[in-house]
């Protein structure tokens, strides 16, 4: 969705080319809000604040966290990206409301990754957070069309999207790293227990191999001419980086439970679920011009 509204704002070969793995996926946007019904169903059981609010402290964490806000963000998010996706999907939607989807997905994203995903430890707070979820984002839309879309691609549209590769990965690890150096260096005691927390043995082996194969590996591939230019080249980079995408979302969540082999299956399991079902309904929903161009 993101990135159709950021090409209908730029243009360019690359969004020509991605628009027919993109549109379908974007259309099915409505499927995510379906999808969060089950968390609101067991927000007690995910949330600490959410079955305990004494568990925070009397600031201004105590006054955001709680539940009809949460559920009001919630559906206030995933019915404006529903909106944005369909509408964009389908090809329709202007320049203008381009880019006030990307000031409203600006603003939303910076709510969602505190609500859904720092919140599940509610003493930890990072300023970077929500943008490196955002760029995050957009690097695992940019893996799916390298993966799905590069067969068909020509000359610069191959190289450009390896160039937003690029980017987007720099950008991921760069905010990752700097929030770890900011909290470690700067002596920052209740930001440094979150990473000991997320650094025990067996996630530091899972940080290494996930790191060195799912950032550097594809990222070194890119710097090669001939690998951007190969539609076989992207297709591994583009593997290479949602196996990354994956795993980094698991090292930031997982450990926040306390059972942490029965969630990671559990997410392992829903996230196969889940994208059978995008496959299977994108392959219905596409027109007919989307499946021949994909």
């Amino acid at each position: 969705m993101t990135l159709l509204l950021i090409h209908r704002l730029t243009g360019g070969r690359w969004g020509f080319a991605a628009g027919p793995v993109l549109r379908p996926l974007a259309v099915m946007m409505p499927l995510v809000a379906i999808a969060f019904v089950p968390v609101l169903a067991g927000l007690t059981y995910i949330y600490p604040w959410a079955a305990d609010a004494s568990q925070i402290k009397p600031d201004i964490a105590r006054w955001y966290l709680g539940q009809p806000g949460f559920v009001l963000r919630a559906v206030i998010a995933l019915i404006g990206w529903s909106v944005l996706g369909v509408t964009f999907g389908l090809g329709r939607g202007g320049r203008l409301l381009a880019a006030l989807g990307l000031a409203f997905f600006g603003f939303t994203i910076s709510m969602v990754a505190v609500d859904w995903f720092l919140s599940l430890e509610p003493h930890y707070v990072s300023t970077a957070f929500a943008s490196m979820i955002a760029i995050q984002q957009l690097l695992a839309a940019l893996a799916v069309v390298a993966v799905l879309a590069t067969t068909n691609f020509e000359g610069r549209a191959l190289s450009d999207i390896g160039n937003l590769l690029i980017a987007t990965v720099l950008g991921v690890v760069y905010l990752e790293y700097m929030t770890y150096v900011v909290a470690w260096y700067g002596d920052l005691p209740h930001k440094a227990e979150w990473f000991l927390r997320h650094s025990t043995d067996a996630w530091m082996g899972i940080l290494l191999v996930t790191f060195v194969t799912g950032a550097v590996l594809p990222f070194a591939m890119l710097l090669f001419e001939g690998v951007r230019g190969s539609p076989a080249g992207l297709r591994i980079v583009g593997l290479l980086l949602l196996f990354g995408t994956v795993m980094h979302f698991a090292w930031l969540l997982v450990p926040a439970f306390s059972a942490q082999a029965p969630v990671a299956l559990t997410a392992l399991g829903a996230l196969l679920t889940l994208t059978i079902a995008s496959v299977l309904s994108g392959q219905g929903i596409a027109s007919p011009e989307v499946r021949h161009a994909a």
